[in-house]
């Protein structure tokens, strides 16, 4: 067991884990962030991504000894306060979640995107968003939410 010092939503907060321990498992069971959600377990779904100095990564598959000084971003820590980020307000606004478990996955996706591409294209979308599966497949409402919040990020 070691102790580390995270930078979780701009918050240090102290654990205690296993190197090899996934940063998924110790957001979720050492500090009950539970809007990541476990999908696959092999980065192949998406349902974990976080930030990790903006950069989308999963969760599952990123031991905590990694994760060194990184700034970690999760579904918690995008909202402004009480206000929704964008993408999450669009997300509302299109209606988008139909069962809703990968939406955090892919909201996190969504935002990284925007961050680095403000005006992005179907195949910029697309591209972006590739790693990340819906099984409800809710696809176009996840595009259509995506050009709403770049057009209201403006």
């Amino acid at each position: 067991m070691a102790s580390y010092t995270l930078n979780i939503n701009n918050k240090k907060l102290k654990v205690e884990a296993e190197p090899d321990t996934p940063l998924l498992w110790v957001l979720r069971d050492e500090l009950n962030m539970t809007g990541t959600k476990f999908g696959c377990g092999k980065a192949l779904c998406g349902a974990c991504t976080v930030h990790l100095n903006g950069t989308p990564i999963r969760s599952c598959s990123m031991p905590v000894s990694a994760i060194r000084e990184a700034k970690i971003t999760t579904i918690e820590g995008i909202a402004n306060g009480s206000t929704l980020h964008a993408v999450q307000q669009a997300w509302i606004d299109e209606d988008v979640p139909q069962c809703g478990y990968c939406q955090s996955g892919q909201i996190m996706s969504a935002v990284a995107l925007l961050s680095k591409n403000p005006k992005p294209t179907d195949a910029d979308i697309d591209a972006a968003m590739s790693g990340n599966i819906c099984r409800c497949g809710t696809y176009v409402r996840i595009r259509k939410a995506i050009h709403r919040a770049a057009k209201s990020m403006k």
